[in-house]
């Protein structure tokens, strides 16, 4: 009888089933396909793994015959040693375990045979290595001789280190292999091994078949994607079967065969096999559609959804926001990316955060570059301030804050300004000059401090000057005649516009703006704007008198000082109000000094 279509066309190499294979393949596989069991077949677009939008999906490899094609260890086998039956010398005689997983049809049946045993008990195992990791839903063994009359099939999910059951059959089971013949299974039980008798009556001869489903009867199989004890129940990297007991043949005389001499009989027995199945998956856990050999020829899934490893069983490095999952019908469960702003190269996973953003986010980025920092480096380390004219996700983002060493109390400035915290009278962005009423010290402790109180205003606009200013200095009145005598004793000749005044320590400090140059042997002093410093004493008593917003002609000895940058003028300067007429007489005098005609003082 054919097998089902929609197994037929997926299993490689299959000869025509059995109606007890297609009876139990149809009762358990189809009907859990029915109900979004993971072995569906599904139509294959373009990649499975993502829909016609993109958007990811579950998607499995195609159910295949796992056993097709691989070799089979068997510890015993028909012409090693040769045999008057079984002589591997002789093609016609020989019967290899290749057999067993090998192209079979109907009309060209190879069976794989033991050695003829005479003594019980003795067992002979078949063990099949798959390669990988599969998703098991049936082992199947076609007999070319009589059934067995105890059967256990194992599996293994460590590539053979260790073992366990996963079926028995035997008319024996209690004696045989110490378990009842008929037990229910439940969801506290579903991954134990069952044993049962109704597959071990002596008919067929031969072409008898045990077929062993791993989900049917199991509670869980309706929703194997929230099982992950049926998920672990099916997963097995290798098979074996290990034959018990034979048919003890039934002589004439009602004895069986074997059961004389304490089951030492003279009748010969031995075990064969046409063909091993093993109907399955490749176990890729949802993320990926196919198997494919790696550089080592070893059977891999061609991972998606950012996963990786033999079986997508973990997510790609930096893809931690989120905890891997197997994907389902329902959720493909796609390995996120870390957020890290483009700053990091390497992040972790965790757990409480995860729970804590509702189960959204849980990547944590490590080694944030770019003077970044933070869980998804979104800010500025210490020492750093944001650049909001640059995105969060520019290597430049962050500035540094380059705070004075002296003026600031610190090196951490405002993460949105990039203002550093300045000492008492210190101002600046980064504290690196004294604020108005304040003036240097040179104790690093308090680098700027306080002015005593003067009124620069009353200096500059009262009208009565201090008792002892006559003998001090007279203070200038009427008008001044500019001659050559006076140009040349002065280090500078300036036209110069007063625009504010401070006062630093005892001095007078007039930012000016120098509107043209006459002479000046400072050659650091240009057009535009500079200081003009004058001693309080001399301001008081009106020697010079200068008024804000004015414009002046400024005549004076250059005195070099690092605390007083700019011009410095006293009682012996020459600070008069401007008069444009004075132009062509400056220029004139200029001419001249350029001509050696400077009287040197």
């Amino acid at each position: 009888m054919p097998c089902h279509p929609s197994l037929c066309a997926l299993i490689p190499g299959r000869m025509e089933a059995p109606q007890l294979l297609r009876l139990l393949l149809t009762t358990s596989v189809l009907h859990l396909a029915q109900t979004a069991n993971p072995f569906v077949a599904q139509q294959t677009p373009p990649d499975p793994c993502y829909d016609e939008s993109g958007a990811p999906r579950r998607c499995i490899p195609e159910f295949v015959n796992a056993a097709f094609g691989k070799e089979v260890q068997a510890s015993s086998t028909c012409g090693k040693p040769p045999t008057r039956h079984c002589d591997a010398s002789d093609p016609r005689r020989a019967h290899p375990p290749a057999y067993l997983t090998d192209l079979n049809t109907a009309a060209n049946m190879t069976c794989w045979r033991s050695e003829t045993l005479h003594h019980l008990p003795h067992n002979v195992t078949l063990t099949l290595s798959l390669g990988k990791k599969f998703e098991v839903v049936y082992v199947s063994l076609q007999f070319c001789s009589p059934r067995p009359e105890s059967t256990a099939i194992f599996k293994s999910m460590d590539y053979g280190k260790t073992w366990v059951p996963y079926q028995y059959y035997s008319s024996q089971c209690r004696k045989i292999y110490g378990k009842p013949s008929k037990a229910t299974v439940t969801k506290q039980n579903e991954q134990e091994a069952l044993c049962t008798d109704g597959l071990t009556d002596l008919y067929p001869l031969t072409g008898g078949l045990i077929a062993f489903s791993t989900l049917d009867g199991r509670p869980s199989a309706q929703d194997f994607d929230s099982s992950p004890v049926l998920q672990d129940w099916v997963t097995a990297t290798d098979i074996r079967v290990v034959f018990s007991r034979p048919h003890l043949f039934r002589e004439l005389g009602g004895r069986e065969a074997g059961e004389e001499d304490g089951g030492a009989g003279a009748t010969p027995y031995y075990y064969s096999v046409g063909e091993l199945q093993v109907g399955g998956r490749c176990k890729c856990n949802g993320h990926a559609s196919r198997c494919v050999k790696d550089k080592e020829q070893k059977l891999v899934c061609d991972c998606k959804h950012n996963t990786e490893g033999p079986e997508c069983d973990r997510c790609k490095p930096f893809h931690y926001d989120r905890p891997w999952q197997r994907a389902s019908a329902r959720e493909a469960n796609e390995c996120l990316a870390c957020n890290c702003n483009l700053h990091a190269r390497r992040c972790r996973f965790n757990m409480e955060l995860y729970k804590l953003s509702g189960r959204k986010s849980g990547g944590v980025c490590l080694n944030c570059r770019h003077n970044t920092a933070g869980r998804h480096c979104h800010y500025c380390k210490e020492g750093f301030y944001r650049d909001l004219s640059k995105s969060i996700t520019d290597r430049k983002a962050c500035k540094a804050c380059d705070c004075h060493p002296v003026g600031a109390a610190g090196k951490t400035c405002n993460q949105t300004t990039g203002q550093c915290p300045c000492k008492d009278g210190v101002t600046g962005l980064t504290c690196n000059r004294c604020a108005k009423g304040f003036q240097q010290s040179r104790s690093p402790v308090a680098p700027c401090i306080k002015i005593p109180a003067i009124n620069p205003t009353s200096l500059i606009t009262s009208t009565e000057a201090p008792a002892d200013c006559d003998s001090y200095c007279k203070p200038a009145k009427g008008n001044y005649k500019i001659n050559m005598k006076k140009y040349c004793k002065k280090d500078y000749v300036v036209q110069v516009n007063i625009l504010e005044m401070e006062t630093v320590a005892n001095w007078a400090k007039f930012t000016i703006n120098i509107l043209s140059v006459y002479k000046c042997r400072d050659e650091r002093v240009k057009r535009g704007d500079n200081f003009l410093w004058i001693h309080l004493k001399d301001l008081s008593c009106k020697c010079p008198k200068i008024q804000i917003s004015k414009k002046y002609l400024v005549m004076g000895i250059s005195e070099n000082s690092t605390d007083r940058p700019g011009l410095m003028a006293d009682k012996n300067s020459l600070v008069i109000q401007w008069r444009d007429a004075w132009t062509r007489r400056l220029r004139k005098l200029q001419r001249r000094e350029k001509k050696g005609k400077c009287v040197k003082p």
